[in-house]
């Protein structure tokens, strides 16, 4: 898998506290486990010049307040609150400065967020992606990049999830629908 660095980011998905330390709220031990793989990776696209970018699932306490339908609180409880520890991404992958952080309040972090249109201002069309929960937000993330006509790479073990299953799920669904799931130790930048 031979990326072109310009047009290339690494999208690194709410790799916070609240989801990947054992102390979150919704701590995974399979998001934990991710993140030596998605630091090496990163690092990697950061020595090859390609954009990374994280995002962080942020949500005010009163988001849901009104809602009609979609609330993630009755869903996961309260989580990722705004100006929060859990909200932070995990110490283990430090946002440097010329990385480009999107905080989003939904599973898909394209929605309501600027990420399409800093992503077309500087002619990314390759997105690798990798993060955690595999069949929650990596998965809407990925199949709205591909629905977007950006090409979704799916870093395999670099996706954190609750179950194996969820994992298989979404790595599956994603390669039969919407991308490419690739392994880490595949990405190469020409």
């Amino acid at each position: 898998m031979h990326l072109e660095p310009a047009n290339t980011a690494v999208v690194v998905v709410d790799m916070q506290n609240g989801f990947c330390h054992p102390d979150g709220s919704l701590y995974a031990p399979g998001s934990e486990d991710v993140i030596e793989p998605i630091a090496d990776s990163v690092d990697r696209a950061r020595d090859a010049g390609a954009q990374v970018i994280f995002t962080r699932d942020v949500h005010p306490p009163e988001q849901f307040d009104d809602a009609h339908y979609y609330d993630e609180f009755e869903q996961w409880g309260e989580h990722v609150l705004e100006g929060s520890w859990e909200a932070e991404i995990v110490e283990e992958l430090p946002v440097e400065e010329a990385d480009h952080v999107v905080e989003k309040h939904t599973y898909d972090a394209f929605y309501n967020t600027e990420l399409e249109g800093w992503l077309n201002a500087r002619n990314i069309d390759d997105l690798v992606i990798c993060g955690t929960l595999a069949n929650v937000c990596v998965l809407h993330t990925g199949g709205s990049a591909g629905l977007r006509d950006f090409r979704p790479i799916m870093l395999e073990d670099c996706i954190g999830a609750i179950e194996d299953d969820h994992r298989e799920y979404a790595l599956d669904h994603a390669a039969w629908l919407f991308g490419e799931v690739e392994p880490s130790e595949t990405l190469e930048f020409a």
